[in-house]
């Protein structure tokens, strides 16, 4: 038998099976992240929902593909929650994710919510140029092809000539991405640090939910 809470929630768009359920919109560098803090608490109310990592490669797409994966969804959940910051979309996902009424990650990027967005800014690095676990993992892929650096390594100083260092943010403590990192460095002829974060304010947002 349909129970009234029921009937209510499909009046409103919402159906029995997503009482509770929170979906997170994510970008794809997160998902190893999101599913591990899930696994590690328990968070089996979440559900994650990846766009490509690579559109931040093309920050202005990045709203359109949030609100386009809110509408396919939002009847099926009790939440939806954007696990993105602004990612170079100046705003745009912002005003967009106020407009469809649904949250978004705060800060400017993942460089700054992975070390706590206060820690971030006090910092004032202008110089540093950051990896993550993931990126660490896809530095040719979304770094080396797509500034041609295979093809044209003389490149090099002219994208990086004016950074010092190379700061891995580790999410993770794993010595093989730690080597890997140092040797990016060494590529880009920067100096290197390393900081461990863990999800910093990533890991802030999911426990609110």
């Amino acid at each position: 038998m349909t129970r009234l809470d029921d009937i209510a929630l499909t009046e409103h768009g919402l159906s029995p099976a997503g009482r509770g359920r929170v979906l997170l919109i994510g970008c794809g560098a997160l998902a190893r992240d999101v599913l591990a803090l899930k696994t590690a608490h328990g968070w089996d109310h979440l559900d994650l929902a990846c766009l490509p990592a690579i559109l931040h490669n093309h920050p202005e797409k990045i709203p359109d593909a949030v609100a386009q994966e809110v509408a396919a969804n939002r009847g099926a959940y009790a939440q939806i929650f954007v696990l993105y910051a602004d990612c170079g979309t100046g705003g745009l996902l912002q005003a967009r994710c106020a407009e469809l009424g649904v949250e978004m990650l705060e800060g400017p990027h993942c460089y700054s919510f992975f070390e706590g967005n206060d820690a971030f800014a006090a910092r004032g690095e202008m110089t540093a140029f950051y990896l993550t676990d993931f990126l660490v993992r896809q530095f040719d892929a979304f770094v080396t092809r797509p500034l041609g650096l295979d093809r044209h390594p003389q490149l090099r100083d002219v994208y990086f000539g004016n950074y010092e260092k190379l700061v891995y943010l580790a999410q993770t403590n794993d010595p093989e991405l730690t080597q890997k990192a140092r040797a990016c460095a060494l590529r880009l002829g920067l100096d290197f640090e390393r900081r461990v974060t863990g999800h910093g304010d990533l890991e802030t947002a999911l426990r609110r939910l």
